[in-house]
C-alpha cells in the first residue's frame, strides 16, 4: 500500500488544484494521500470529493509555519484537526495576514531592481490562496529574471538577500498544543532539513514532545541520512509515529508523488489519534 502524507495544492504554494492533485496522486498509484497546504484548509472539501470519485483515501491536513524563540524555522504537519477550532484558527489567520504583509513588502523591494509588481505576482496565485515567496518566485520566472522557481529561491529570495522580509509565526510548542486541542495529530515536518537553514536541537524536540508531539517525518528528500538515523532513534525512545512523504508541489518543486511513503501501521495510528475531522475513502489498512 502506498501512502503519501505531505502534498500542496495551489491553495498554498503548489501548482495544481486540490482535485487535480488528488487525480495526480491516483495516477501515481497512491492508495492514500494527505492534502497539507500551508496554513490553509480551504482545499479539503474539493480534494475529498475527488478522492471519493476516484476511490483513493484522503487525509485532511495542514502544514503550519512556526518559529522558535531564537528564530529557527519549524514546520508542523497537522492531520485530522478541527479547522474551526478558535484558538488554532486565530493563530493561523494571524500568520496568513503576516504572510501577505511580508509578501507585499518583498515585492516592493524587488521592484526596485527587477520588473515585477504585485499585479504580476497575484497572477500566479488563485483567489483565496495566501501569496508567499513561491508566488514571487514564479513571477520572477515569468519576468525572465531566473529560469525556475528553485533558481529564484537560490539566487534572489534567500534569507540572506536584501529582499527578504520576516513574518510572524507561532512558537512550535504552542502550535503542538493547539493542534492537540483541536483534535489533530501533530507531526514534525522534515526536522533535519539542514540545507533549508538552521535546525532545532534536542531541547526543542523534548519541549514539543512534552507538549504533545505525536510524530516525526523521517523519510523526506531534504532529511540527510545521518539525520534520519537520529530521528529513528528519537522516535523509538518516545514511541512516536514515523512518516515518509513527498512534499509534492506539482511543477513548483522537483519532488514527485510517492517518492517516500508512510506505512499502513503508522497511518492507522494517525487515524486513531485524530478526532477533529475525518479521513475519507480509506482503504482497509
Amino acid at each position: 500500500m502506498r501512502i503519501d502524507l505531505h502534498t500542496h495544492s495551489h491553495i498554498s504554494d503548489g501548482t495544481e488544484s486540490p482535485a487535480d492533485l488528488v487525480t495526480a496522486a491516483a495516477a501515481a498509484g497512491l492508495d492514500v494521500v494527505a492534502l497539507t497546504d500551508h496554513d490553509q484548509t480551504s482545499g479539503w472539501a474539493e480534494a475529498s470529493a475527488r478522492a471519493l470519485e476516484l476511490g483513493i483515501g484522503l487525509v485532511p491536513g495542514m502544514e503550519i509555519s512556526c518559529k522558535t524563540g531564537i528564530g529557527i524555522s519549524v514546520h508542523l504537519l497537522s492531520y485530522l484537526h478541527d479547522p474551526t477550532h478558535p484558538g488554532l484558527l486565530e493563530e493561523i489567520e494571524k500568520a496568513r495576514d503576516a504572510r501577505i504583509t511580508r509578501a507585499r513588502r518583498m515585492v516592493e523591494l524587488l521592484a526596485e531592481d527587477y520588473p515585477v509588481d504585485w499585479e504580476l505576482v497575484s497572477k500566479h496565485s488563485v483567489p483565496g490562496a495566501t501569496i508567499g515567496r513561491p508566488h514571487i518566485a514564479d513571477a520572477l520566472v515569468t519576468a525572465g529574471v531566473v529560469r525556475t522557481r528553485s533558481d529564484a529561491f537560490a539566487q534572489v529570495l534567500t534569507a540572506r538577500s536584501r529582499y527578504y522580509v520576516g513574518h510572524y509565526a507561532m512558537d512550535p510548542v504552542t502550535a503542538v498544543r493547539l493542534v492537540r486541542d483541536a483534535g489533530g495529530v501533530p507531526v514534525f515536518a522534515h526536522p533535519v532539513a539542514s540545507e533549508r537553514g538552521r535546525v532545532v536541537g534536542e531541547e526543542t524536540y523534548e519541549e514539543m514532545i512534552e507538549a504533545g508531539l505525536l510524530g516525526v517525518e523521517i523519510d523526506h528528500r531534504d532529511n540527510p541520512e545521518q539525520g534520519r538515523k537520529h530521528l529513528r532513534a528519537l522516535a523509538e525512545r518516545h514511541n512516536l509515529i514515523v512518516t515518509g512523504s513527498s512534499d509534492y508541489h506539482g511543477t513548483g518543486k522537483p519532488n514527485r508523488l510517492g517518492e517516500h511513503t508512510t506505512s499502513p501501521e503508522m497511518l492507522r495510528r494517525i487515524l486513531a489519534a485524530g478526532t477533529g475531522s475525518s479521513a475519507v475513502g480509506m482503504p482497509v489498512l
